[in-house]
């Protein structure tokens, strides 16, 4: 996305830093393969449905490379921990991750949200319950999901998450999901 402020070109970027250029950086620009100026042209779009609430909320989370942040507080709101009711707002990268994610398997379904978003109280009661609930979760950043997508195989989507390498793969098949985080990367 392109604006000229007080002379300078900038440019939104898809990891929202702004890039302001001067005739120099215009000039590149204009210049840049099509493929890398079209990576900032297009529609990313998610579709999400919480199991414990039965909300639904898809939409387009992204376009031409601003992040629409109507859509990210609709689902940062279904995303809440349903125990509290309390939302955050979702890791940016999270959706960047789980939109790659469904690139890979080249689907579109929605994703069956097992948990979002966790308050520490709601994290320690579950940790309390079990060993598989780390008590400093990235649950409670914003920066983890467990998911399930109905037509796919968990094992599916276990191997194409680790295949991204863009964070924290847990596998859980006697519960029928997968956690993703955009933690550092690892696999359990």
């Amino acid at each position: 996305m392109k604006s000229v402020q007080g002379g300078l070109v900038s440019i939104v970027c898809p990891t929202r830093r702004k890039v302001l250029l001067g005739l120099g950086g215009l000039a590149a620009y204009s210049v840049m393969p099509a493929q890398a100026r079209q990576s900032v042209l297009g529609i990313k779009k998610l579709g999400f449905y919480n199991i414990h609430t039965r909300e639904r909320s898809r939409g387009n989370f992204w376009i031409d490379g601003l992040y629409q942040e109507d859509t990210l507080e609709n689902f940062s709101h279904l995303l809440r921990d349903h125990r509290q009711n309390v939302s955050v707002p979702m890791d940016k990268r999270l959706y960047e991750l789980l939109y790659q994610l469904n690139k890979t398997l080249n689907v579109s379904d929605e994703y069956h949200v097992i948990s979002g978003y966790r308050s520490p109280k709601t994290n320690e009661m579950l940790a309390s319950k079990s060993n598989a609930v780390a008590t400093k979760s990235y649950h409670m950043r914003g920066m983890a999901i467990d998911i399930a997508i109905p037509d796919v195989k968990i094992s599916h989507l276990r191997d194409a998450a680790i295949s991204l390498k863009l964070g924290g793969v847990g596998y859980y098949p006697k519960s029928g999901f997968v956690h993703v985080d955009t933690g550092r990367v690892r696999i359990w």
